[in-house]
């Protein structure tokens, strides 16, 4: 295949992207430009800026981007619109990350002229797929380099000693083999490897990047109130704020309250199972005041068919097709069920819990004088009640007739 002219590369900074950032340059004397996102991971980025100088790539080919409110607004919250969790448990923190990074790879290599993007996802994750997905959805004719899948730096001994010839700083931590790997974003962090490759072993705490574990949490409860525009958060506590402040602030609150710890087994695309620890502080108090204000402003109808969809959704995203039609056309059916989800909800945060204890809204379908136990002053009669279960109960009657004519005559 001919060799690349111009890669835009997903670079971090960090040892591995810099090590790919030179196997570029040498193995294809290509021209490189660099994408670093900020989505709020927490790291100062500027690093990256310096240490890409320093690796010989021009200023105006490095790029560093605060992503964080694109990251919020276009891809977290229509995901949480759907209440989307991949095998009933997981937020796909890394994975609504990854077509976000894609885009603007893509748009970049435009921008520069470059044939071809580059990213640092080993040949046994999912993030590989996601990437190159989104990259085939946005632009079928770009080309896409997976250094992993093709050099001969098999262990991190290889890596080191090509990091020393070629003049890569390597940080003094990195020498050693590090306890797990972390990815972080402004949704979660992801833990893998090493001291939680053993499933049957207990994760240690400091193995927690952002959440306290819930026995050293506060010993008194906190109340925050999310309001919600058509399924979007849009204040906390009664103050507006930006989506990325708003995920921002849940992060805060919850991790001090050790809110939002997973220690997952999942199943990964590429057919293995792997082990996680995963922290969504903010990501899972939203979750629950989204169903919460769901509770009173959605049709039971439309909340059930919504539910039913929402594993095919998640396992979409997982599985890195963010940008394939049948994502988009469940999105606007996700979208439309929102229209009314609108309102308030109190959720009580204590010691690794965050229940919803209250929600009101002005586009409610809760009718207390349906419901009561009290009088209900002709709102509901109930004798309407027994037609409605004779009708229901027709072939289940019908059934067990012929069920008991057939024993008879058997």
């Amino acid at each position: 295949m001919q060799k690349p002219k111009k890669v835009v590369l997903a670079y971090s900074g960090g040892l591995d992207t810099s090590i790919i950032l030179k196997w570029l340059q040498t193995e294809y004397g290509c021209e490189v430009i660099t994408f670093t996102a900020d989505l709020g991971q927490g790291e100062e980025l500027e690093p990256a800026r310096k240490k890409a100088e320093l690796m010989g790539i021009a200023p105006e080919n490095i790029h560093i981007m605060d992503v964080r409110e694109e990251f919020v607004r276009d891809f977290v919250f229509p995901m949480f619109r759907a209440n989307a969790l991949y095998e009933g448990l997981y937020l796909l923190g890394t994975s609504i990350a990854r077509p976000l990074i894609s885009k603007h790879l893509v748009e970049l290599a435009h921008e520069h002229g470059a044939d071809a993007v580059a990213h640092g996802a080993t040949g046994k994750g999912n993030d590989q797929v996601r990437f190159e997905l989104s990259a085939a959805a946005l632009d079928p004719a770009i080309r896409v380099i997976a250094p992993w899948r093709l050099w001969d730096l098999t262990s991190r001994t290889k890596l080191l000693e090509f990091a020393e010839a070629n003049q890569i700083p390597i940080a003094k931590d990195k020498r050693g083999e590090a306890p797990f790997s972390v990815d972080a974003n402004l949704l979660h962090t992801s833990s893998e490897g090493k001291v939680l490759e053993d499933p049957a072993k207990e994760a240690p705490d400091f193995v927690l990047q952002r959440v306290t574990p819930p026995e050293q949490a506060p010993d008194k409860a906190e109340m925050v109130e999310i309001t919600f525009e058509r399924g979007d958060a849009v204040a906390i506590n009664g103050k507006k704020m930006s989506p990325a402040t708003i995920l921002a602030t849940l992060n805060d609150i919850g991790g001090k309250h050790g809110v939002g710890i997973l220690d997952l087994v999942e199943n990964r695309f590429v057919g293995m199972k792997s082990r996680g620890v995963y922290e969504t502080p903010g990501g899972t108090i939203l979750l629950e005041a989204h169903r919460g204000i769901e509770q009173i402003t959605l049709d039971a109808g439309a909340g059930h068919l919504k539910d039913s969809i929402m594993p095919r959704y998640a396992e979409l995203i997982y599985n890195g097709f963010w940008f394939s039609p049948e994502r988009e056309a469940l999105q606007a059916l996700i979208d439309k069920t929102q229209e009314h989800v609108s309102g308030t909800v109190r959720v009580k945060l204590y010691k690794g819990s965050a229940r919803t204890v209250a929600r009101w809204s002005d586009h409610s379908l809760y009718s207390e004088a349906h419901v009561t136990f009290e009088e209900d002053a002709g709102a509901y009669d109930q004798k309407d009640a027994e037609g409605f279960i004779r009708l229901n109960g027709l072939r289940l009657r019908l059934i067990a007739t012929r069920n008991a004519r057939v024993a008879k005559k058997g």
